[in-house]
């Protein structure tokens, strides 16, 4: 569907066009100045460079023949050579009716000639140890950015991408073997069945994981034995790799309940286990091919090219022990998703300063081959989340804060925010309480560009005024409350059709921005910036609020004009409901 200020421009461009000019000069633009006026051309002033003629006198001829156009209300020159244009109301409803009936609300989405596969790296939490606040980023932003491929028509697949493979298991066998030593998993005579049930719960992994890697630091021999025990389950070692198996059932039941309460899911539970067995080959290959050499005892590709500005480093791929690294492991991955999905597109959501890193690893990939020129590598490095003193957020021990206890904070308060001063059950409360509080939380977070740090302020995220998800849903609610009761007097919302009335500055304005919504929504995916969704979402929030106070609605005498009003809300609610989905919470029905 035609954007609208396309249609405006190609009005725009025709008026040039037939005045002598080249059409290139017609584009329109939202105004700057909302107090002259909703649109603006400024062609005229690049027109004066190309034509050698004052401005005004361009912008004069080409404004005479935009002024018996039914696109504009107003057409109006202003010096140096501005064209400054506010829509007709009938043109502008036109559009919003054509918006209304489409599925997507005027949004191109892809189809089976242009439909593409993207894969989607996120969350990379080791198992045995807990989520903690620093996880939050990229389990929210990765599964938005997979949210919004998928609106916009194309296939997303999320991957996980668990660290199940390397030292951390080694530590965790290690102290296990040491506290349980005539466990059957350490006993290398054994040739029954191992256990089904795992000797440890996923809080014992938790008070394991820590303490042995503290020891590792400072006690040589411990780490020794946690390097061979990594070595033993890395050699499939029966025993070892049956304590392994129960390491990771215990610590992705745990994961999946905590990224559930983030309404975050993944199709892949894949982790670096997975291509522990193609990294030979892998490397031999590239052996093969030239492209791996030694250097300084390590096995490297050099990736540096003539045109860098800053130094790139060559990608390690073996330590001089013959040891792989992370860098071995995500080429290995790039091989298993290429081969087993084709994809168009790998996307990365890791910490921004992991951005060296992976420019190494695409580059390697690229250069042996790994994935063709036609596969996409991104990697969006998002900043850190930090408390309000401008520091990592932190517990109030000092310590790392765990996300699952800073959702049940939040969902803590939330409740008694819901409860206090509202009549509704204590059942009720429960289920707004954890609906608005993580509205609060991913709002929050996506309302910020990926790139930058950011400050959890619990309370203003809570908030039910300002820029906050609580405040979004709660002007959904407000729309929600007002359909309900127009349908409980007997009126029918979906026969409400948006008709063309005399001007009403508040409802022009919220109509003006649904019409702008197609676009928003491709820049966000084309950018893959969740924040702008956030940003359109604010904005109109703000304008339907203006328009619901100074309007008449349920009360509104002309019921033609009272159906125009029901529809525009109901296309409001629809679009912020489409906008909310692709954040990845919902509105509750009352707050």
């Amino acid at each position: 569907m035609e954007k609208f200020l396309e249609k405006l421009s190609k009005e725009v461009a025709e008026a040039f066009k037939k005045a002598g000019y080249d059409e290139n000069l017609g584009k329109v633009g939202i105004s700057n100045r909302p107090d002259l006026c909703e649109y603006q051309c400024n062609g005229a002033m690049s027109g004066a460079k190309i034509y050698k003629k004052a401005p005004i006198m361009i912008a004069n001829e080409v404004g005479e023949l935009l002024k018996d156009s039914a696109s504009f209300s107003k057409v109006e020159v202003c010096p140096p050579g501005f064209i400054n244009l506010n829509v007709s109301d009938a043109f502008l409803t036109d559009y919003i009716c054509e918006v209304a009936l489409d599925k997507k609300f005027g949004v191109d989405v892809a189809d089976d000639s242009n439909k593409k596969r993207y894969i989607i790296d996120y969350g990379g939490p080791n198992v045995a140890k807990p989520l903690h606040v620093g996880h939050l980023r990229s389990a929210v932003i990765g599964e938005s950015i997979k949210r919004i491929i998928r609106y916009m028509g194309h296939e997303a697949i999320g991957d996980i991408h668990l660290g199940d493979w390397g030292l951390q298991m080694g530590l965790v066998i290690a102290a296990f073997k040491e506290s349980h030593p005539d466990l059957v998993y350490f006993d290398d005579t054994f040739t029954g069945e191992y256990p089904k049930e795992a000797p440890f719960t996923v809080s014992d992994l938790e008070e394991i994981y820590p303490k042995a890697s503290a020891r590792s630091k400072e006690d040589e021999a411990f780490k020794d034995e946690a390097m061979a025990c990594t070595k033993k389950l890395q050699d499939g070692v029966r025993g070892y790799r049956a304590l392994w198996h129960h390491i990771i059932d215990v610590s992705v039941t745990d994961l999946k309940r905590n990224y559930d309460n983030l309404n975050v899911e993944f199709d892949l539970w894949k982790g670096e286990s997975d291509v522990h067995d193609v990294i030979p080959g892998m490397v031999e290959e590239m052996k093969a091919g030239g492209f791996a050499h030694i250097s300084e005892g390590a096995l490297v590709v050099d990736v540096a090219r003539e045109d860098d500005t800053k130094e790139i480093p060559p990608c390690m791929i073996l330590k001089s022990d013959g040891a792989s690294l992370y860098n071995t492991t995500d080429l290995a991955t790039i091989k298993v998703r290429v081969k087993d999905y084709n994809p168009d597109a790998i996307i990365y959501l890791t910490d921004k300063r992991q951005e060296l890193y992976f420019e190494q690893v695409f580059r390697c990939a690229r250069k042996t081959g790994l994935v063709s020129d036609n596969v996409t590598l991104t990697h969006i490095g998002f900043g850190t989340v930090n408390g309000k003193d401008g520091k990592p957020f932190k517990t109030r021990d000092g310590g790392v804060m765990r996300l699952e206890y800073l959702i049940k904070d939040i969902n803590d308060k939330m409740y008694e925010k819901i409860l206090s001063g509202r009549e509704v059950s204590e059942e009720e409360a429960k289920e707004i309480s954890s609906t608005v509080a993580l509205s609060a939380i991913k709002y929050g977070d996506l309302s910020n560009q990926a790139g930058k740090d950011y400050i959890f302020d619990t309370e203003r995220f809570m908030s039910f005024e300002g820029d906050t998800g609580p405040y979004l849903l709660y002007t959904m609610v407000r729309i929600k409350s007002i359909l309900r009761k127009f349908a409980e007097a007997g009126g029918d919302i979906d026969s409400c059709k948006i008709m063309s009335t005399k001007e009403n500055e508040s409802k022009k304005n919220l109509l003006r921005k649904l019409a702008t919504y197609n676009e928003m929504m491709e820049g966000a995916f084309a950018e893959l910036a969740p924040h702008k969704i956030c940003a359109y979402l604010y904005e109109t929030a703000n304008l339907f609020n203006s328009f619901y106070h100074e309007t008449k609605i349920l009360s509104e005498e002309d019921e033609e004009l009272k159906k125009t009003y029901i529809a525009i809300l109901k296309l409001t609610l629809s679009i912020c409901e489409d906008c909310i989905s692709c954040l990845g919470f919902e509105a509750p029905d009352k707050m």
